[in-house]
């Protein structure tokens, strides 16, 4: 390794050590509040040095023990490499003859490099201020001196640690070989409520709930100082999470709010990803869901988002930081030798690499414009149905398989296609008023009432998107009794939504549930069996799979059929015959968009006034006497007339009413 790498390793991990001083009074509270909640807690250290302590301890002064500012932070590393390395050798620009603009040392007359003095400058003031820093503790030191030695199970590889006795003074404590396994069977046993394990003292060992332990508690696992081994993480994280226990952990990933932090999870996020991908087929399987879309900064939704980005910054679109700015910054050219904007723009991973080279006011800027463009991307995607999730498991009170019907039978091997219709009754998770206001006071949410509608609703905060100029769009996150949607606060303000008092919202929001259906019924359209011969009959813009178990047992495995592709694929099947029930075009209209040509012209379709789903007839107005008087409604929007469905449980038998008075 050169005296350069050296130095920038010993570098990160000083820093690193810093920043492990930021997240420990965080740290702390948040381990107080799951102790407050009977859970047990297990932390995983990463990136610890723990020889590094045993030899500044064999380095202190017996005497120094007591020093409250005892320094046992790697300083003097940090200090002998910036010396050595800090480049202060000056350099000149020269343009080689392909254009292209490259340094080189200069050097005097008798041939020896030439020293800046301006660089020996920035060595020597950078040397005085990091010689000004406080000694921070470790994060293990920190935990250890607040919770106390008797209450944390320590199972790492160190030989000796300083605690603090019940008077507040420090002493050294040496353990011996087998000081881990009586640390783990205390944990185990519920004898201490914290373990703190690190790679050296992790491997073999298990800190799940195990049904055989007297500590049955769900762990409340924190992933501290991930670094940038995801391998070592992972195999932490699978520590607290086996088989056999009595729950699943809870993982809390701990970060600063210094963005570029996330790079770490990110990566541990993308192999957990592909852990799943390889052990079982399905990318979310490794996760497990411990992570969420966006904390993946290298997946396909995050390369388009930094394309994204790229072209906001070339085209002036991102204020804060200009094109030559961020070129200069980062080291990474979006210009091509013509003027216009590359098309090999730099990779996504060389890019989250050198934003963490930035100041951090300038990477959280730069951090924060990309998570919001992978978060629109994101959001595009489940709106749209294509979101990959791989296989998806889906769940409900009950599942049952109304037809099945063999669609196709492959000649040589005699498997068989099916097309299934199976019905899906869920409960409705509908929260109370007393819950809502709750929900607000926790999230700074606002009481709405739709003074329209009379409906109720909790406005919170939530990401912004961008529009084609580059600006920024705040918006809300409308929360709805069984629904939830993300609107423009521009829209919001000039819409019949209002805020409100308490008694007002806890009226309307119980009134509004107390109407709601405890249960909901929907229907899904999947083929099954073998796929591959009619792979290009289904629908290519889509390709969720499904897994769901039904209520007698069975165990289905298959693609679902988006409501606005069903016409057309039965039709490809031969099933031309399968028309949708009534109460299926309801709940298709209302959830996915489906739209469906009725006769006489007239067009069944969702549309939106005022932010709420409605069913329309477009074109059916000339008919509008007759479908009033089988219960439908009209109203004026825009000077135009308009005829809907009402939103109900009468809305399957109109629309019977409705088709018949088409003919």
């Amino acid at each position: 390794m050169s005296a350069k790498s050296q130095f920038e390793s010993h570098k990160q991990r000083f820093f690193n050590h810093l920043l492990t001083g930021m997240k420990c009074p965080t740290l702390i509270k948040a381990i107080e509040q799951d102790l407050v909640l009977g859970l047990a807690v297990v932390i995983q250290i990463v990136s610890t040095n723990e020889e590094l302590l045993k030899r500044r301890l064999d380095e202190v002064p017996a005497s120094e023990w007591q020093d409250l500012n005892l320094d046992l932070t790697p300083r003097e590393y940090l200090m002998d490499y910036l010396m050595s390395a800090f480049p202060v050798h000056l350099h000149s620009i020269h343009s080689g003859v392909d254009g292209e603009e490259r340094s080189e040392p200069v050097f005097d007359a008798d041939g020896s490099p030439v020293i800046s003095q301006e660089a020996v400058a920035l060595r020597d003031a950078l040397v005085d201020k990091l010689a000004c820093l406080d000694p921070i503790p470790g994060a293990l030191e920190q935990l250890l001196w607040h919770f106390g030695n008797k209450q944390v199970a320590e199972v790492t590889g160190r030989s000796k640690r300083v605690l603090k006795d019940d008077s507040g003074r420090l002493f050294v404590d040496s353990r011996g070989s087998g000081a881990n396994i009586a640390e783990t069977a205390a944990f185990m046993a519920d004898e201490k409520q914290i373990l703190i394990f690190s790679d050296a003292g992790g491997t073999g060992r298990s800190y799940h709930a195990d049904l055989n332990a007297v500590n049955r508690r769900r762990r409340s696992h924190y992933l501290l100082e991930a670094g940038w081994r995801a391998d070592n993480a992972i195999q932490g994280l699978g520590r607290s999470h086996r088989t056999n226990q009595a729950s699943a952990p809870v993982f809390r990933p701990v970060t600063t709010n210094v963005i570029g932090e996330r790079r770490f999870i990110s990566t541990i996020a993308r192999r957990l990803d592909s852990l799943g991908a390889l052990t079982r087929g399905q990318r979310q399987t490794g996760g497990n869901g411990i992570f969420e879309a966006k904390d993946n900064l290298e997946s396909n939704y995050a390369e388009h988002a930094l394309y994204e980005l790229f072209r906001q910054i070339y085209q002036g679109r991102f204020y804060e930081v200009p094109l030559g700015t961020f070129e200069q910054m980062t080291g990474l050219s979006l210009t091509s030798h013509e003027g216009g904007m590359k098309i090999d723009l730099p990779p996504l991973r060389q890019f989250l690499n050198r934003l963490l080279a930035l100041r951090i006011d300038m990477q959280n800027v730069i951090f924060e414009r990309f998570e919001l463009l992978l978060s629109q991307q994101i959001e595009a995607a489940r709106a749209a149905g294509v979101y990959e999730m791989g296989v998806e498991t889906l769940r409900a009170e009950r599942f049952t398989v109304l037809s099945q019907e063999a669609v196709y039978t492959h000649a040589q091997t005699g498997s068989v296609t099916n097309y299934l219709k199976v019905e899906r009754n869920q409960k409705n998770n509908i929260r109370t008023a007393e819950e809502m206001l709750e929900f607000a006071t926790q999230y700074q949410g606002k009481l709405m009432i739709n003074s329209k509608s009379g409906n109720a609703a909790v406005s919170i905060p939530t990401h912004s998107i961008y529009d084609s100029e580059g600006g920024v769009v705040p918006r809300v996150l409308l929360i709805r009794p069984q629904k939830e949607t993300r609107v423009p606060i521009q829209d919001l303000e000039s819409s019949t939504w209002g805020q409100v008092s308490i008694d007002a919202f806890a009226a309307a929001w119980s009134t509004e549930i107390d109407a709601l259906p405890k249960f909901t019924t929907d229907y899904l359209h999947l083929v099954t069996g073998i796929l591959l011969p009619i792979w290009k009959i289904l629908p290519q813009q889509n390709s969720r799979v499904f897994r769901l178990q039904t209520s007698d047992g069975q165990k289905i495995l298959g693609r679902v059929v988006n409501g606005n592709d069903i016409k057309s694929v039965a039709e490809q099947l031969g099933l031309k015959d399968k028309l949708l029930s009534k109460q299926e075009l309801v709940s298709l209209v209302l959830n996915e968009g489906y739209s469906q040509q009725l006769p006489g012209g007239v067009t069944l379709r969702r549309s939106y006034i005022a932010t709420e789903p409605r069913i329309e007839l477009v074109n059916a107005i000339s008919l509008a006497e007759r479908l009033l008087a089988v219960g439908c409604f009209t109203e004026i929007i825009n000077w135009r007339k308009r005829v809907f469905i009402p939103v109900s449980d009468r809305a399957p038998t109109i629309l019977a009413a409705v088709i018949e008075i088409l003919g």
